[in-house]
């Protein structure tokens, strides 16, 4: 690629994660090297099956905040706020590195939405991303600036889930 993009996946809809995970996928086939970094999940008590493949595929995966304040009601946003700015670090050093051809941050947004990094802050990782990395982000609530600043975004609409009548989550479907 002579030229990476910035991708964002957001809106309320359901597929967020899995839309990035099928660009992993369709990149790994085109021997791409993907680079995998999530954001306030928890890989040890939920078992994302998304993660499960992309690691049986090569994918390097990392995590930071793997936690959420709103779920977990003992740590302070503050805290929180520390463990994402590592990850902004570690992008930083990953970038230094250049290594992968795609780099999936999934769930940034969740932590820009929420005020744990500041938009100047994600649009640092924007600006030094180098030239033909391709850079994609999954979260609900992206803000108008980083929408404007992403070279392709994706607004992905709730119409319909079964969550919101009561039922819960299902291993392997939502999770």
């Amino acid at each position: 690629m002579k030229r990476g993009l910035i991708q964002i996946y957001t809106g309320q809809g359901k597929g967020k994660t899995t839309a990035a995970c099928g660009l992993a996928v369709r990149a790994i086939a085109h021997q791409l090297k993907v680079g995998y970094i999530h954001f306030h999940k928890n890989p040890v008590k939920w078992d994302y099956g998304e993660l499960k493949i992309l690691k049986k595929l090569g994918v390097d995966i990392y995590g930071f905040a793997h936690q959420h304040y709103r779920f977990y009601k003992n740590l302070s946003p503050e805290k929180i706020r520390q463990k994402c700015l590592e990850g902004l670090e570690f992008i930083k050093i990953i970038y230094q590195k250049n290594n992968y051809d795609i780099l999936i941050l999934d769930e940034i947004i969740i932590s820009l939405r929420d005020g744990l990094i500041k938009e100047e802050e994600l649009l640092e990782i924007f600006k030094s991303k180098p030239k033909k990395l391709e850079l994609v982000l999954t979260g609900r609530g992206a803000s108008r600036r980083i929408i404007q600043k992403a070279d392709l975004v994706s607004k992905i609409l709730n119409v319909k889930h079964p969550y919101n009548l009561g039922w819960p989550i299902r291993k392997g479907i939502e999770y």
